[in-house]
Order: C-alpha cells, then sequence, then structure tokens
C-alpha cells in the first residue's frame, strides 16, 4: 500500500502521532512511498502549531488549510470544504488520519466519499487511522464522536493498545482490518526526551526538578461552565498549597477565566530570573512539545484532562490524576500511573497516584519507540 500519503494532522494531540509515521518513511528510504504533510489548521497559533512542527524535527506542511476556530459544525464544515478540494488535486493513494479531533473526522468523512475515477467506477484512496478502538463510552465528549466515526470508516486500522480491537469488533469492523501496533505517541517522546532536557525551560522559569506539579486543563466539561470550573481551580488550589502547580493557559481557559472572573485563583509566573512562586497555581502560556516534556519529566506529578498526557506520564512513570470521570486510554489506569479522579477529594486520587508510580506500575506493550515503524512496514506489505 504505498504511493502518495497524505499524513493529516488537524491539532496539537496529531503531530507527535503523525511525526513517527514520516520519520519512518524518510528513514527507510523506500521510494515507493511519497508522503505528504497536510495540515488543517484546526490550531494556528504558532505556541499550539508551528512550534511542534519545529520541536518535532517536520518541514513545514506541504499543504495547510488553515480553517481557524470555530464551533464543531462550522470547523468540521471548513475541513471538509478544503480536504475535499486537496484530494482532487492530490490524487493520494493513502490518506492516514491519526487520534480524534475534528479534522480526523472530517478528513475522514470526505476521504471515503470521494471519487476520483472519474470513469463510472468509483475510485478513492484506502484510509487508515492511526490509534483506532479508543473508547471512553461517553457520548457527550466531542472526541468520541469523531473516534467513532473515524473508525468505522477506515479500511485500515492502527491501534496502539490490545483492547482496542475488541472495542472495534463489537462495533462490527472485522479484525482483518485491525493491526496492534504500539503507540506512536511514545515514538515521539522517546526521539525527543534528550532535547527537551537540554531546552532550559526549568532553568528560565526557576523551577526545581520534582518541587512541582503540572497541570493541563482545556476540556469543554471542565472549563465551559463557570461553577464547573471555579470547582475544578478551588481543587487544584488545595493540591497547589504546599508546592506551586504550573498551568499552561490553553487559550480556551485562559478566555473562560477571564470571562467568568476567575483570575485571582491563577497567579502569573515571576519573570525570568527572579524565580517561581513557592506556592499556588501558576500560570504560564502554552508550552512548546519540548518545553512540555521537560516539565512533565521533572514534576512530581502531574493533573490532567488531555488523553495524550495519560499516556506521556505512564511512559515516563511519573503519577498523574486525569481530571475526568472516565478515560479511553484504560490501559494508563490498568497498567501504568494514571488514576481518575472520581468524584472523592483529589488529595486521595493523587495519592493513589503516587503510589501506583511508587510499585506496580508498568509501560504497556509495544509503547516501545518503534510504532512508527510498525505502520509503515504493516502499509509497505499491505495490498493495495
Amino acid at each position: 500500500m504505498t504511493g502518495k500519503v497524505l499524513l493529516v494532522a488537524g491539532a496539537r494531540p496529531n503531530y507527535m502521532k503523525i511525526a513517527p509515521l514520516w520519520w519512518a518513511m524518510r528513514e527507510r528510504g523506500d521510494e515507493r512511498f511519497v508522503p505528504v504533510l497536510v495540515h488543517t489548521g484546526q490550531h494556528y497559533d504558532d505556541r499550539m502549531s508551528a512550534a511542534f512542527f519545529r520541536d518535532l524535527g517536520l518541514p513545514e506542511p506541504h499543504i495547510n488549510l488553515g480553517v481557524g476556530s470555530g464551533s464543531h459544525a462550522a470547523q468540521t464544515a471548513k475541513v471538509m470544504t478544503g480536504f475535499e478540494q486537496v484530494l482532487l488535486a492530490e490524487r493520494p493513494d493513502v490518506v492516514v488520519v491519526v487520534g480524534d479531533v475534528n479534522s480526523t473526522a472530517a478528513c475522514a468523512l470526505v476521504t471515503s466519499k470521494i471519487d476520483l475515477g472519474g470513469n463510472g467506477r468509483p475510485v478513492r484512496p484506502v484510509l487508515v487511522h492511526v490509534e483506532a478502538g479508543l473508547r471512553s463510552r461517553d457520548r457527550d465528549m466531542p472526541e468520541e464522536v469523531n473516534r467513532v466515526v473515524a473508525d468505522a470508516l477506515s479500511d485500515v486500522l492502527f491501534t496502539t493498545c490490545r483492547d482496542a480491537a475488541d472495542n472495534l469488533t463489537r462495533e462490527g469492523l472485522p479484525r482483518e482490518r485491525i493491526r496492534f501496533v504500539g503507540n506512536p505517541m511514545i515514538d515521539s517522546l522517546r526521539r525527543c526526551l534528550a532535547a527537551a532536557d537540554r531546552c532550559g525551560f526549568l532553568e528560565r522559569v526557576g523551577l526545581q526538578e520534582r518541587g512541582f506539579g503540572l497541570c493541563t486543563l482545556h476540556r469543554p466539561s471542565n472549563v465551559d461552565h463557570p461553577e464547573v470550573l471555579e470547582r475544578v481551580l478551588d481543587a487544584l488550589a488545595e493540591i497547589a498549597a504546599d508546592a506551586p502547580v504550573l498551568l499552561p493557559l490553553h487559550p480556551r481557559t485562559r478566555e473562560r477565566i477571564a470571562r467568568f472572573g476567575l483570575g485571582e485563583r491563577v497567579a502569573s509566573l515571576a519573570r525570568p530570573g527572579r524565580g517561581a512562586p513557592k506556592r499556588g497555581l501558576v500560570g504560564v502560556e502554552p508550552l512548546s512539545y519540548l518545553e512540555m516534556l521537560q516539565a512533565m519529566r521533572a514534576a512530581a506529578f502531574v493533573l490532567t484532562d488531555s488523553g495524550g498526557i495519560q499516556e506521556e506520564t505512564t511512559a515516563l512513570g511519573v503519577p498523574c490524576v486525569t481530571l475526568r470521570e472516565n478515560t479511553e486510554r484504560p490501559v494508563t489506569v490498568t497498567e501504568g500511573t494514571n488514576v481518575l479522579a472520581g468524584p472523592g477529594p483529589l488529595a486521595d486520587a493523587l495519592g493513589a497516584a503516587r503510589r501506583k508510580a511508587a510499585g506496580g506500575a508498568r509501560v504497556p506493550e509495544l509503547w516501545d519507540g518503534h510504532a512508527g515503524e510498525r505502520i509503515v512496514a504493516a502499509l509497505a506489505e499491505a495490498s493495495p
């Protein structure tokens, strides 16, 4: 299954999943692969987008749709309209979508319906979904809908964990489409750790290894309602009473904190060279990929509502509490360092995560830094 391959990335979580495929195709030296990077522009500012391409050693995207922000419907429609024109112009053999953002579902829909034949016999690219089969069982989560749609339409389903195949077969997808390859997010993490250690972020902001916590917060269920966001920030403040908790502020979260008048709950980081606050919730601009890796690796613990960070903390052995009642990545709970916050005190969940990280947690199967190579090898071996 070689030829022209469109590697589609839409938002920050996608870049770390698409990079290992790009690396593997380039390093394999197989001229039968012609990879083309397509960025839909769902995340579009430098801190959330361009900096990640630089940190991952990716070239500028060959194609950028520049769709920007908007409602789920508006953003999905813009991606579909733009991507249809890309398919008609590029006429790829394979389209690879990753993860679960709006761009993933939108590009899968367009690819599944396109006709590049023009002679009465429908011809379309082979559609591949990387990170298939993850399920939270929560259809109120937009990402869950995107995952289900992309999986239902895809011809080839690459999974990161064993239980994903069971999820897919329960939904009626045939086993022969499914291939367990491991987690490409961990490929990126392992490849970039040394560069992250040299990036100097912690030194610039005056944080000491294991002397701080790290928190990411952006999901609508946590930030879009003032009473919920206030409750979350209060719970985080209790955890931060003894040591600073670094909070890189996603644009959505920053806007909601300002709109709801909750700014006094988040301190600002001191100027570089002046040192970080000794305690409290400390807001900073979104971090680059290398900065985030350095902070995550050095943190005493991580609090997050992000899917990918659950995986990265498990790979790094760092205690993690997921600020949700469910997860589409249960392997990080059953095998890794992750604990769901649940209805009890956040401190109790954090204590449980620390105990898991201290003994008993392990890195899941095939999270070994070679998932991208396995994916590309599988594509090379498969019949068109």
